[in-house]
């Protein structure tokens, strides 16, 4: 079954990132989902209705940089985009969520906003980040990537086989000049749940590549979907 993936997007130029990153992870067969929260609902019927109209239109924007008409597209209502997104992931069976970087990171660079940092602390799903400034480039490879030593438990590692297998890519366990970052949850993490190490936080706050946190002992499985 096809990996699903939820995009956050909100029409920034950090969440075009994000839309760089999931249009990768499309590549490698991954269902992928577009998904704006609101935070308020307007008492007003017709204010209402122009509230979530301009949120579909929104939506409809990021469909068309990612250049698929047909993709999934949902607006959540939360006041909290990370509970808002939990809730969506938890209802979609999804088994990533994508984020832009923070607004104020430097190009090339990654930092987890507020919300995707709530999901890396015991979200339900896989966590990618997109470094600032990655839609620049739409020739994007994954030619290596790269392992966290002593983040790795298995299912971090059967994610990186896999995309290693689809991109023909190297693995190694450097996390500077590569292409993809794959950090695995700390041991003491539920199963199912992504929480990371202060080593690996601190190693996601320095990549310069995308980042992709693997929930404890559940592995993202892409190879089933190459046919050669």
């Amino acid at each position: 079954m096809a990996p699903h993936t939820i995009i956050s997007y909100d029409d920034t130029q950090n969440d075009q990132d994000a839309l760089m990153l999931g249009r990768i992870l499309g590549q490698a067969g991954s269902q992928l989902m577009l998904a704006y929260v609101r935070h308020t609902t307007q008492a007003q019927r017709s204010r209402e209705e122009l509230d979530q109209q301009a949120a579909q239109a929104l939506l409809d924007r990021g469909a068309l940089w990612l250049g698929d008409d047909d993709v999934q597209r949902r607006v959540v209502v939360n006041a909290s985009t990370a509970a808002g997104l939990t809730q969506l992931a938890e209802q979609e069976d999804a088994d990533i969520v994508v984020f832009g970087s923070d607004y104020r990171t430097a190009a090339g660079h990654v930092a987890p906003g507020r919300s995707a940092q709530a999901l890396l602390d015991g979200g339900p799903t896989a966590v990618a980040i997109a470094p600032a400034n990655y839609r620049t480039d739409s020739a994007r490879s994954i030619n290596w990537i790269g392992v966290l030593p002593g983040s790795a438990d298995d299912a971090a590692l059967e994610t990186a086989r896999d995309l290693a297998s689809y991109f023909d890519a190297q693995l190694t366990d450097a996390h500077r000049g590569i292409d993809m970052l794959v950090v695995g949850s700390r041991q003491e993490a539920r199963e199912g749940r992504v929480m990371v190490t202060a080593q690996a936080q601190n190693a996601i706050e320095q990549a310069t590549s995308p980042v992709l946190v693997v929930a404890r002992s559940v592995p993202i499985r892409f190879q089933t979907l190459v046919t050669a």
